[in-house]
């Protein structure tokens, strides 16, 4: 009987060995239980040197290495990063002279804001929205914007100025902000917006001016301390469109001025893979010279990590 369709005829393969075709996985790589209630150093080990687990070692390595050479480190973050709770895990860093500068969003800036002036943020944005309430806090909105355009007329940026007002105020939870610490410190720290997308906008106390030149004073800012990377690393941390939008336009206008022109590390930490993040943090920076690496997971679970292991090579003195 002949078939309709013909079969490809398997019997002349060319077949190897287990031995010699080998293998890109060895059980020599699987890692082994330890007794509960172990230190870092157990909780580490049973991190496989394998995909994401190398990707940690490589990034935690970095930051390590810069730190204990002094070279400059540079935080970017979202908001979400900050009503994850972890500010004080990266003010910690920043006290260790591990993060020597930082940069984020608008939205950032004002949950910083609010949690070192009254220790809670956010709101429930869908309740609030049908009654037009959302963003309508008139403290937050005339505390910041007040401070921006008093800061501004005095010649400093948006960030700088959030951060002074802050330790001014001798805000209450001033341990917690990020802003208010990089100012006691003399971190840069720089605040990157767009025009009506903060709660802080809707207000008649928003001066655009101000708010406009501030953020364009902390764009060059930021130019400046991207300009000093070489060697350094950056990590951005969840913010998906602005801070990687920005910090490319920061690199150009750094390594135009001849600036920025050795190797970095580039390091992302995300619960997705952003085309922005991988484009313009992870892969173009370091196209020619550098190290980018990505690493996917929710802020609150991977940062903490990140942060012991880092602080555990920092005190070790090693990687």
């Amino acid at each position: 009987m002949s078939l309709r369709f013909p079969e490809v005829d398997l019997t002349n393969l060319s077949r190897v060995s287990i031995e010699a075709r080998g293998g890109t996985v060895s059980v020599d790589n699987f890692v082994h239980p330890v007794e509960p209630g172990g230190g870092i150093d157990d909780l580490l080990s049973i991190v496989p040197e394998t995909f994401a687990g190398a990707d940690f070692r490589h990034a935690v390595e970095a930051v390590v290495s810069s730190g204990l050479a002094g070279r400059p480190g540079l935080a970017m973050f979202g908001a979400h990063f900050i009503k994850c709770g972890l500010s004080r895990l990266l003010i910690d860093l920043m006290e260790r002279g591990i993060v020597t500068a930082i940069a984020m969003n608008g939205a950032c800036a004002i949950h910083d804001y609010e949690i070192a002036m009254w220790g809670v943020t956010s709101e429930d944005v869908a309740a609030r929205l049908e009654d037009g309430s959302f963003g309508m806090c008139a403290d937050t909105a005339d505390g910041m914007n007040g401070a921006i355009a008093a800061g501004v007329k005095r010649g400093a940026g948006f960030g700088e100025s959030l951060g002074e007002r802050i330790v001014g105020d001798r805000a209450p939870y001033l341990d917690a902000s990020i802003l208010g610490r990089a100012s006691e410190l003399g971190i840069p720290a720089t605040v990157h917006v767009g025009l009506g997308t903060d709660i802080v906008h809707q207000h008649v106390s928003a001066d655009g001016a101000a708010i406009g030149e501030g953020s364009l004073r902390d764009f060059r800012i930021l130019a400046s301390v991207v300009g000093g990377l070489t060697d350094g690393y950056v990590l951005n941390i969840g913010s998906a469109v602005i801070l990687p939008e920005v910090f490319l336009k920061a690199l150009s206008v750094a390594r135009n001025l001849g600036l920025a022109r050795g190797a970095m590390t580039t390091i992302s930490m995300d619960m997705n893979e952003p085309y922005r993040v991988l484009a313009n943090v992870v892969k173009r920076p370091t196209a020619h010279r550098g190290t980018g690496i990505a690493l996917r997971g929710r802020h609150e679970l991977l940062f903490p990590l990140f942060w012991a292991a880092t602080v555990r090579g920092i005190e070790k003195g090693d990687v």
